[in-house]
């Protein structure tokens, strides 16, 4: 009766209040990535645009707190809107840009 323990058994294991949390975006400006940021990563750019959605900061103070232009930052609104947050990969940018055109 020694059963191997696989992945999907330990997810059944797992006690019904200790749920993962999903994650609405950030709360607070502490939440957002640091100014200065020079890589873009998907998550840093989700989050700010989750931040502005949310109301934690302005357009305007996003594009000022990590020198971004208004068009910059609106692509990214936009990639997030139609194809999800892997539309954000700089990898799959030309693809996307591509179906649209």
């Amino acid at each position: 009766m020694n059963k191997a323990i696989n992945r999907q058994s330990i997810q059944f294991m797992r006690p019904a209040n200790s749920r993962r949390r999903r994650r609405t975006g950030p709360q607070s400006i502490e939440d957002l990535p640091p100014p200065g940021i020079k890589r873009w990563v998907v998550r840093r750019k989700a989050e700010v645009v989750s931040g502005v959605r949310n109301g934690v900061l302005t357009l305007d103070e996003a594009c000022s707190r990590y020198n971004l232009s208004v068009e910059e930052f609106l692509s990214w609104q936009s990639l997030i809107d139609r194809h999800g947050i892997r539309g954000l990969r700089a990898t799959r940018l030309q693809k996307y840009r591509d179906r649209s055109l």
